[in-house]
């Protein structure tokens, strides 16, 4: 497996900001790919060790992107995660004023955090997508945009100008990003750590997230990201992208996880890694049966009835 990192370019993405936090990205290659597609199809084609990808932000949710290609196609695993805070600043070729932006570019997922700003200051720039807000700063230097929303740093890659900063409609805005590989062991629990799965329904019925979601609720597992995506198989069918409090060796999230293979028609697991602020997880107090000694106990109890000893 070539050491190398694939992630969503091209150079100047706040993708590659987060990524290079990682100790472990002084030592690897980092390729600049032009999709989170490209970038996770490198990993399954074993092109590159791993991807690193956004996955969620604070004022949107979830990066569909993302989320639909891990849902679909082989199987990859999260093993770790960043937050970042996100301000954008605008970008633009040297000389231009705010009166001569016609046309403002950046990717999708940053409509939304700089959308009331473009309204009062730009409210009758043209928006236009880019696959990523460095592209769109690569987009104005080749003079197809007037404007870019982008991180500041990369202002100088592209030979541009900052002619604003700080921007953002929400304060504290923070972006997640995740590091994605090929299937292998989870590593070891840390004690603050998520687990992500996807979740299909054996059929449409009442109640139907209820009962998926009753397999963490009666484990006392509190879940951090719940969002439903479209399978493709027509209209009201949904798969669901869940993030619980946990690790797969906890005995609350396994029994949780086999709870619900008995029940789904499949359950793709996405890893378990730890948390990016390193909390602990909540696990409800152990008088209400939640704990892991408390989920032992249990097993051990039914294995001597089992065995006549109880």
């Amino acid at each position: 497996m070539p050491a190398s990192y694939a992630y969503l370019g091209p150079e100047g993405t706040f993708t590659e900001v987060a990524l290079r936090t990682l100790p472990e990205a002084a030592t690897r290659e980092l390729i600049p790919y032009v999709s989170v597609q490209s970038a996770l199809d490198a990993v399954r084609a074993g092109e590159a060790e791993a991807a690193f990808v956004p996955i969620e932000n604070s004022v949107e949710g979830g990066i569909t992107t993302t989320l639909d290609e891990l849902v679909a196609g082989a199987p990859l695993m999260i093993y770790r995660e960043v937050l970042l805070s996100i301000t954008f600043a605008l970008l633009v070729r040297p000389g231009t004023e705010l009166s001569d932006i016609k046309t403002v570019s950046a990717h999708p997922a940053a409509q939304p955090q700089v959308r009331n700003w473009l309204k009062k200051h730009l409210p009758d720039a043209h928006w236009e997508s880019a696959a990523s807000n460095a592209d769109a700063a690569r987009l104005v230097q080749e003079g197809q945009y007037d404007a870019a929303f982008a991180g500041e740093f990369a202002a100088a890659r592209y030979g541009l100008e900052a002619l604003e900063t700080g921007i953002h409609d929400a304060e504290n805005a923070q972006t997640r990003f995740v590091l994605v590989g090929r299937p292998a062991r989870p590593a070891a629990p840390t004690g603050a750590d998520k687990t992500s799965v996807v979740l299909w329904q054996r059929d449409d019925h009442p109640g139907g997230l209820r009962d998926l979601l009753g397999e963490f609720a009666t484990r006392g597992i509190n879940l951090m990201l719940l969002q439903s995506r479209p399978t493709g198989a027509g209209i009201g069918n949904y798969c669901f992208c869940i993030d619980a409090e946990g690790h797969i060796s906890d005995r609350r999230v396994a029994e949780a996880l086999m709870g619900l293979k008995r029940i789904c028609l499949q359950v793709r697991y996405l890893g378990s890694y730890p948390r990016a602020d390193m909390q602990p997880g909540d696990v409800r107090p152990p008088r209400l049966g939640t704990s892991d000694d408390e989920f032992v106990a249990a097993a051990d109890w039914v294995a001597r009835c089992q065995d006549g000893r109880f």
